[in-house]
């Protein structure tokens, strides 16, 4: 929100959740680069942060501007509309970034009639033929029944969501997905969840070439079913082939560039990296600075000597809300200025492994693992510009489902 502030956060009596504005927006503009130098456009998934501000930052670098994003709960989508990002024109393609489930149906299609007031679109993912089925259903029960612009989501082999890219079951899904009157095939869409154990930009263009070969195979054998059906509700346009996650995403670049012919348009999405945290830090992806958020909390205890190997131990005040619980290949929970945050219960706050400069009631500022869990704990965000501490504005996120 838009605010006139002057405190320096440092002065703040609760801990707080901290965003360095300028090291968040270049890492949107260093996003945008890198899908163009890939050769694709650009999705953003709106999950980490959950805010306005954000997503103006996230779709509009400057130079370049994309207006398609991912949104993880239905909170984030009217988030998106209630803000005024699709009234002002900065969001025209959403995506709901889950496989669609019944529950959803009725909220997503007011949804898409309020897109729809202002020229923009609301894209599903499927990945069963049941929920074909369950959306036949629905829109055979409205008076005005429309066609979802869906993406077909694809198991890479993580055994998370989407179908299975065998051709004995996958060219029977898509047969039955091309006659339906009620879904329009968009793309196909992957992401590779295992990228986050890459420890090198090679690992991490090796797991992005694995996610351009599943999606472009499924729509080379999607062509081959239209080819054999000669079906009249063939799209239109070519299929988009949407990939990436923050790993796979960083190593998108101009030396990563496919050179083959592909069945479809490139598209790269990710959330996580605006803010980054340990996780992605570990990659080796990315240095500590731009990393953009912290977790501002207070010594409220000391205790000399008291591990076994004789080390001093502080108690702040920021536990598993605070900080989550996730782990990661970089020990603890998250790395504080003068040690790491090594202990979560929900009997006890973090401890750390301390310096014996820190005091009761010094503030601290804690680097977390994974900053999609961290953000969903605090209700506001601090945000300060690179070198100052002082407080130039509050983004509140969307909460909720």
């Amino acid at each position: 929100m838009a605010c006139e502030l002057s405190f320096v956060y440092h002065v703040a009596k609760r801990k707080a959740f901290v965003v360095n504005r300028t090291a968040f927006k270049e890492n949107c503009a260093r996003m945008h680069q890198n899908a163009r130098d890939w050769g694709a456009s650009f999705r953003a998934h709106l999950k980490t942060h959950k805010t306005v501000e954000g997503t103006k930052l996230q779709l509009d670098s400057g130079t370049v501007k994309t207006h398609a994003v991912i949104v993880s709960t239905m909170m984030e989508a009217w988030g998106v509309i209630h803000g005024g990002l699709v009234a002002d024109g900065t969001v025209k393609d959403l995506l709901y970034g889950l496989p669609v489930g019944p529950n959803k149906l009725h909220d997503l299609s007011i949804l898409h009639e309020e897109m729809v007031k202002y020229g923009g679109t609301v894209r599903i993912i499927v990945d069963n033929l049941e929920q074909v089925r369950l959306l036949e259903e629905y829109e055979g029960r409205r008076k005005q029944p429309k066609r979802w612009s869906a993406f077909i989501k694809m198991d890479g082999g993580q055994k998370r969501a989407g179908t299975s890219p065998e051709p004995e079951s996958f060219k029977p899904f898509m047969r039955a997905i091309f006659a339906s009157t009620t879904v329009s095939v968009f793309g196909f869409y992957s992401h590779a969840g295992d990228s986050y154990g890459s420890t090198s930009l090679e690992q991490a263009i090796s797991c992005l070439t694995g996610e351009v070969r599943l999606v472009n195979d499924a729509a080379s054998m999607a062509q081959e079913v239209l080819a054999e059906s000669q079906n009249k509700g063939a799209p239109s346009q070519p299929f988009v082939l949407s990939v990436g996650s923050t790993p796979t995403a960083h190593g998108a670049t101009a030396r990563a560039k496919i050179r083959s012919q592909l069945s479809g348009v490139l598209e790269l999405h990710a959330g996580n990296y605006p803010m980054l945290d340990l996780q992605q830090l570990h990659t080796t992806l990315i240095d500590r600075p731009r990393i953009s958020q912290r977790v501002l909390a207070t010594v409220i205890s000391y205790y000399p000597s008291r591990q076994k190997n004789g080390l001093d131990e502080a108690l702040c005040d920021a536990g598993a809300i605070a900080m989550s619980k996730d782990t990661g290949q970089i020990p603890g929970f998250g790395e504080v200025e003068h040690g790491v945050l090594e202990q979560l219960s929900v009997d006890t706050s973090p401890e750390s492994k301390a310096d014996p400069v820190l005091k009761i009631g010094d503030r601290i500022e804690i680097i977390g693992q994974h900053a999609c869990l961290i953000a969903a704990g605090h209700s506001w965000y601090y945000v300060v510009e690179e070198g100052s501490e002082s407080v130039v504005d509050v983004w509140v996120p969307w909460r909720g489902w």
